[in-house]
């Protein structure tokens, strides 16, 4: 009995995105057949059950195969063994190291070490991401802190160069990275509504503008750490709430200003002092390490909670922190105009991301 076969040879490595992320899900192979099935794969190439289960084991099997390259992504380039096109790497690449932002939040600001893998199972059962997948996810994110932490210059830049990932996924590893060095508080009850991305956003800003890179590109572990210096200056704003003639002053300049402008001004006036020693004594206490770990909760329970009850909206919230800001320079006695500055620009754009009114 004769059989025919046709048969097709080249030299370019076949990778099917679809397959690609099943695999990157978790799924087995018989699992991503059935997706596939479903998907009506059969159907558009005329297929037959068998060749498509041939197919799918094929696939995984490559990307199997290319899982350690995937682990030093230049690897991935200089490799002889799989003839895959630049911009098929750069799928893979990206693709591999991408993340749930679901995940990420159940971790961020945790220790990257075994005692945090170990609670994997209870995050898979949390997110209904597979086992499999927060694993990878875990291990990309403990691979990348263990790279960077100890090299010098800019903390997304760095990322960006050493696992070839694209701006937006560098950054955001560069928000788990500076998360899990500083240890920041995410998850107390009070943070549960932050997602993610906010968390992300706020780190951006104090790596941008706290952090020793932010103020001196010749610095060490500059995207990492935060400004020792510029920490302990901060404690030089309590003058605006520890002297009575300054803190009244500074209130007066902003319920005039907002005067006309909000639905909420007899709120902020009764509020105000109580607000500034808020804010300002976070300023104060970030010289401590279990403080700076509490920054996030700190500005939910002294800030951002108070003006929640008293039913600001973020226009109120915005026009508030703007002439609070803004009206200290207007203060003759008060000679930390830069701190403040550099103080006040973090922690307005953090508290708008943060109220959600």
């Amino acid at each position: 009995m004769s059989v025919e076969l046709d048969v097709f040879v080249g030299n370019t490595t076949i990778m099917d995105k679809e397959v690609y992320q099943l695999w990157l899900n978790g799924y087995t192979v018989n699992d991503a057949v059935r997706v596939r099935m479903e998907g009506g794969v059969l159907e558009e190439y005329e297929a037959s059950a068998e060749v498509l289960l041939s197919d799918t084991m094929d696939q995984f099997r490559t990307f199997q195969m290319c899982e350690r390259l995937l682990h030093i992504p230049a690897k991935l380039a200089n490799q002889l063994l799989f003839q895959i096109p630049p911009d098929r790497q750069a799928m893979l690449i990206d693709r591999y190291y991408a993340f749930d932002d679901a995940f990420a939040r159940e971790v961020l600001g945790k220790k990257l070490s075994k005692g945090t893998k170990k609670d994997l199972d209870d995050i898979s059962a949390k997110t209904g991401i597979t086992l499999k997948s927060c694993r990878r996810q875990f291990d990309n994110f403990k691979r990348v802190f263990k790279v960077v932490e100890e090299l010098k210059g800019p903390l997304v830049e760095n990322i960006r160069q050493h696992f070839l990932l694209s701006d937006p996924l560098a950054r955001d590893y560069a928000a788990i990275v500076f998360f899990a060095s500083n240890r920041f508080e995410t998850g107390k009850r009070k943070l549960h509504y932050l997602t993610f991305q906010d968390f992300a956003f706020c780190a951006g800003q104090l790596i941008n503008n706290w952090t020793l890179g932010s103020m001196d590109n010749l610095a060490e572990d500059m995207d990492v750490d935060l400004d020792k210096e510029f920490l302990q200056d901060l404690k030089d704003l309590k003058i605006l709430i520890t002297d009575k003639d300054l803190l009244d002053q500074h209130k007066s300049l902003v319920c005039t200003a907002l005067r006309g402008k909000t639905k909420v001004l007899n709120e902020m006036e009764a509020n105000f002092k109580n607000l500034s020693r808020g804010l300002v004594n976070i300023a104060a206490k970030l010289t401590n390490t279990k403080d700076v770990r509490d920054f996030f909760i700190d500005l939910v329970e002294k800030f951002i909670e108070p003006c929640r009850s008293d039913r600001w909206t973020t226009v109120d919230m915005a026009l508030y922190l703007t002439h609070y800001t803004n009206s200290a320079h207007m203060l003759d006695s008060f000679r930390h105009q830069t701190v403040w500055n550099r103080y006040m620009g973090v922690i307005k754009s953090c508290i708008l991301r943060m109220y959600h009114d």
